[in-house]
């Protein structure tokens, strides 16, 4: 690498670093409200919200860094010919692809970063937040042991507790089972204690009574107790079997699809290839968006009042590549050759930058024909 390859290379990562720090931060903030909300309000600590926010980290990254090879590139370009860098290098006979080799060198960095995201961070961490979720779901006293509020478990089951002391105990407890339709029976207890043993969670009440009215007679028994255990099992729902995601699944399950993954995924065998090459295409469409970045600032030479025409295009090219993108999306899992569609946008967006660099350089090539003439 020359000097102005290195020079150029450090500014746009530079740049890069600081956008996608922003963006980043942005973007995961706006997330983390939400899962914030969600997670605090059914119970959970801080250490629970914490783990979370992390596991959404990966694919938040993964859809910042195109975005932000994009702003770096064209932020770079333009303060470089607002500085007449890029001039003084036109001027010493370096064309427009010789100055875009060090942007396609950071484009290639970026999309290998894209290509350890997509293809092993993003799905383990997809696999870890589902299987956390999984987890939560069953967690019952996170659920359901929250004082001053009558819940309802499951069907036919209320529950009230009055206030949780600081050693955990429950204090002034109501419970009604109706789940039977032959009686329904009352709890109330002074304390009470949640236990979890091998064979399932307990409730463990002390100095209570437990009320039990008979549905068709409407005869009333009550019974006192200093210490009653009731199985709180019927507050769970019953632990299934988790199907994987799309997104948990390997490169190579995707690529390769057996009847099992065909069957736990409920997807075709043409939406999961395409899928699979969505993972090595979205590297790409970074690569092409920094291109496009620069390249397209390359076609307007120094101004007074900026190149903002310039900008302009390149965000609106960077979209068209976007649509083709979501369009192909869309459409490319419903055949099994669909799968290409997946390096349509990426291709396009390379050969828009490549038709950019060969433009700029025209008024150069005349100027060279003019005084051969």
């Amino acid at each position: 690498m020359t000097k102005f390859d290195k020079y150029l290379l450090s500014q746009l990562l530079t740049l890069f670093g600081f956008f996608s720090l922003v963006l980043v931060a942005v973007y995961w903030i706006n997330r983390a409200v939400g899962l914030f909300d969600q997670l605090i309000g059914d119970g959970q600590s801080a250490l629970v919200f914490l783990q979370f926010s992390l596991l959404t980290l990966p694919n938040v990254i993964r859809l910042v860094l195109p975005v932000s090879a994009f702003v770096a590139a064209v932020y770079c370009a333009n303060r470089l010919i607002s500085d007449s860098e890029l001039v003084v290098m036109q001027a010493t006979g370096f064309s427009s692809f010789r100055l875009a080799r060090p942007v396609f060198g950071f484009g290639v960095i970026v999309a290998g970063m894209m290509l350890i995201l997509m293809n092993w961070l993003v799905p383990a961490s997809r696999t870890v937040f589902e299987e956390r979720s999984a987890e939560i779901s069953q967690d019952l006293s996170a659920q359901f042991l929250k004082e001053g509020a009558f819940l309802h478990p499951s069907a036919g089951l209320t529950l009230y507790i009055r206030d949780i002391s600081a050693r955990g105990e429950l204090l002034d407890l109501f419970l009604t089972d109706e789940r039977s339709k032959t009686e329904r029976t009352t709890y109330t207890a002074r304390r009470a204690l949640f236990l979890r043993a091998s064979e399932g969670p307990k409730l463990l009440m002390f100095n209570g009574m437990m009320q039990t009215l008979d549905t068709k007679t409407g005869r009333l028994s009550v019974t006192h107790f200093s210490d009653f255990t009731y199985d709180m099992a019927a507050m769970i729902a019953p632990a299934q079997s988790r199907n994987r995601s799309r997104a948990e699944l390997s490169t190579r399950e995707l690529l390769y699809p057996t009847p099992a993954v065909l069957q736990e995924t409920q997807s075709s065998a043409a939406a999961l290839r395409f899928e699979g090459h969505s993972r090595f295409a979205q590297p790409l469409l970074a690569l092409s968006s920094a291109m496009i970045g620069f390249a397209s600032l390359l076609l307007g030479a120094f101004s007074r009042f900026g190149l903002w025409r310039q900008i302009l295009a390149a965000t609106v090219l960077l979209l068209v590549v976007q649509s083709i993108s979501t369009v192909a999306t869309s459409i490319g899992g419903t055949s099994e050759d669909g799968w290409i569609l997946a390096y349509a946008a990426p291709m396009l967006g390379l050969l828009l930058a490549g038709g950019e660099l060969w433009v700029s350089q025209a008024p150069r090539r005349l100027r060279r024909l003019g005084g051969a003439a």
